[in-house]
């Protein structure tokens, strides 16, 4: 045995040395507890959780895809999904975004999904999608043929959608430490190409606009330091030819909207 150690053993009795070694032990085992903890936060740091919230019809499951950069092959049903859709996006420096797109339909399924996202585990921010009144309508249970709405029906429905998404988000602001935020994606931009920054002024806070005013309500009721809105116009079609805008600008909105997210996200 080594003079070392001859001291040690001289220095520390028995009992000292078997406290020493429970306290080695104590902390070897605190850190393995607290290591998947830490890959949590570093996961969610890398892949920050978005809430995909609006009505049915407004484009929510297709611009998720193209968010994750999904083929259409990939994609699920074009209307009224009524479960709870998960996406994900990833970059080569193992940053990204997992989506979950909460159904449109007023059903179980929904309310559900609303509170998985916005109590049972919070999500890092939210893109609230709307379409100027443009939603594909859907029809109602039990009915037959093409459903039917004017776009007048489909503004008034986006704020009965809205109104109930809002409260949501309002309730966990107030229990984040940090703040929230929030997109506001106008879809379907193709469908009014000329009148882009007309309809992003009215879905803008302090617009003046029904939506505008709702905005306005919801940063009260968050805090307006807790909760940052930016609003952006989208489309996930373009290029055919009777599309207003082509496929290349189309793909230069969704990643405009992606630059916006890794920006909020603390990404880039």
């Amino acid at each position: 045995m080594s003079r070392a150690a001859t001291r040690f053993r001289t220095i520390l009795p028995y009992s000292g040395r078997t406290a020493l070694g429970a306290t080695i032990a104590g902390g070897v085992l605190s850190g393995l507890a607290s290591a998947p903890e830490r890959m949590s936060r570093l996961f969610r740091r890398r892949f920050p959780t978005v809430a995909v919230t609006g009505m049915t019809g407004v484009g929510k499951t297709r611009l998720a895809d193209r968010l994750a950069r999904r083929t259409s092959g990939q994609s699920g049903p074009e209307v009224g999904s009524a479960v709870l859709e998960r996406r994900t996006r990833r970059s080569p420096r193992l940053q990204g975004f997992r989506f979950l797109v909460v159904p449109g339909d007023n059903a179980a399924t929904r309310l559900g999904a609303l509170d998985e996202v916005f109590h049972d585990e919070p999500v890092d921010g939210v893109i609230h999608v709307v379409a100027n009144g443009h939603a594909t309508p859907r029809r109602t249970a039990g009915t037959t043929g093409q459903a039917t709405a004017t776009r007048e029906e489909q503004l008034a429905a986006e704020l009965e959608d809205w109104a109930i998404t809002s409260h949501r988000i309002a309730s966990m602001a107030v229990r984040r430490d940090q703040p929230v935020w929030l997109v506001i994606a106008v879809t379907k931009a193709d469908l009014f190409a000329d009148q882009l920054d007309e309809v992003v002024h009215y879905y803008s806070p302090g617009s003046g606009s029904p939506f505008g005013e709702k905005l306005d309500e919801l940063r009260a009721l968050a805090g307006g330091a807790k909760l940052s809105v930016d609003v952006l116009a989208v489309t996930s079609q373009g290029g055919d030819r009777t599309s207003a805008i082509s496929a290349k600008r189309a793909s230069a909105m969704v990643e405009a909207l992606a630059v916006r997210l890794d920006q909020l996200s603390g990404h880039i």
